[in-house]
């Protein structure tokens, strides 16, 4: 009975064990990326006076446009972090490629968040800035703040 009892005994340390480190290992934080900002390197060839077309080609299709207008397009990249069941947007990345009245590419810039302010990472321009700069405002706007959809699936 006394042999029986020990083998209960350490089949229950070992469960809490392997519970306890398994709890322990879910609490890491999970990264995920989602949309799409096209590498330097695929960026460099889209060239001022570029056409629409050859733009697709080159980098693909935007994930928005201009709210007012379709001459701006923009790519927009998020990293989230979540740990546990807290999900905050860490990061945000936008390339705004900005197009003239014959649709040919004028503006080429790099935004990215730096303190939580919207800052210029690179910039190929013919203008003083994007059109459409409050959309980019907008969509920086909503760094870190969590709403209830984030949170459940």
């Amino acid at each position: 009975m006394a042999r029986s009892g020990r083998k209960m005994t350490m089949a229950l340390r070992s469960a809490v064990v392997v519970l306890a480190l398994g709890s322990v290992v879910s609490c890491g934080p999970i990264y995920r990326n989602h949309g799409y900002v096209p590498m330097e390197q695929d960026l460099a060839q889209v060239q001022i006076g570029d056409n629409r077309d050859t733009v697709v080609e080159r980098i693909g299709r935007p994930a928005a446009t201009g709210l007012v207008s379709d001459r701006a397009w923009f790519y927009v990249q998020s990293r989230f972090r979540t740990f546990g069941i807290l999900r905050r947007e860490i990061d945000r990345e936008v390339v705004a490629v900005s197009f003239d009245a014959q649709n040919r590419v004028s503006n080429v810039e790099r935004f990215g968040l730096e303190q939580g302010r919207v800052v210029p990472l690179s910039r190929r321009v013919t203008t003083s800035g994007v059109d459409g700069s409050s959309f980019l405002r907008q969509l920086f706007g909503s760094v870190g703040r969590l709403r209830a959809e984030d949170v459940v699936d």
